[in-house]
């Protein structure tokens, strides 16, 4: 019999152990497979079913698929640890203008006017694009995630104020989904175990004044009982 199991796409810089994690607590009979994919391939993965879910960066074609908006990175500038930009703790724009950069061919950060002169070459990856910045061609403009996914010694990042963010989402296919990708689609969200889409709320707590009322009706009727015996004990004297 062939062990269950979910499969996760996840794009490079992508974080996803502590899900992978609390999967394995709530459900040791199913492996979750976790699974590298290129930025440029997610979504097709997902179609395509070699992944059942992908943590991915958006932009990206998402016809076909249900999108889950997780959070939003900060973009950051990647240069030489002796370069000017490092003076400062974060830059913006204006800063980078004139300023060579590199844009690889895997580059994904959605930014139409971006600062800097970019270089005629466009190295094949954010990972060869990090060995020219250190080599001093250009500097990087990346996902946060990404500058500390290839972190060197001779490199820092600085984040750029006025930069678009980078969303990150999870796609899985559109329509009605498996109980195991609508459990780990719970996980991501925070769902505690036990509990469910379509599972009753719980009442609303009272307020203090609603607390407070209900102990003095309570006294009052523990009153009224109390009363009626001696009541009744005064009228067989």
């Amino acid at each position: 019999m062939t062990p269950l199991s979910l499969t996760l796409g996840y794009v490079p810089g992508g974080t996803p152990a502590k899900w992978a994690r609390i999967w394995a607590e709530r459900h040791p009979e199913v492996q979750l497979q976790l699974c590298p994919v290129a930025a440029a391939d997610a979504a097709a993965a997902v179609r395509a079913g070699t992944v059942d879910v992908a943590l991915l960066r958006l932009p990206a074609d998402t016809s076909g698929l249900a999108i889950i908006p997780l959070y939003e990175e900060t973009t950051v500038a990647v240069v030489p640890t002796d370069h000017l930009l490092t003076a400062v703790d974060e830059i913006t724009a204006a800063d980078l203008d004139g300023e060579p950069t590199l844009v690889p061919l895997d580059h994904v950060v959605a930014w139409a006017d971006a600062p800097g002169a970019p270089v005629d070459h466009r190295p094949e990856t954010t990972e060869d694009a990090i060995e020219l910045v250190a080599a001093g061609l250009g500097a990087l403009i990346v996902p946060q995630s990404l500058a500390r996914l290839y972190h060197r010694k001779d490199l820092t990042y600085r984040p750029i104020t006025d930069a678009p963010t980078c969303p990150v989402a999870l796609a899985c296919p559109e329509g009605s989904q498996s109980a195991m990708v609508e459990e780990f689609i719970g996980i991501v969200r925070g769902r505690k175990p036990g509990s469910s889409r379509g599972q009753d709320q719980p009442a609303p707590k009272r307020t203090a004044r609603e607390k407070t009322l209900a102990k003095q009706a309570a006294r009052a009727a523990a009153g009224k009982v109390a009363r009626k015996p001696g009541r009744a004990q005064r009228g067989r004297r």
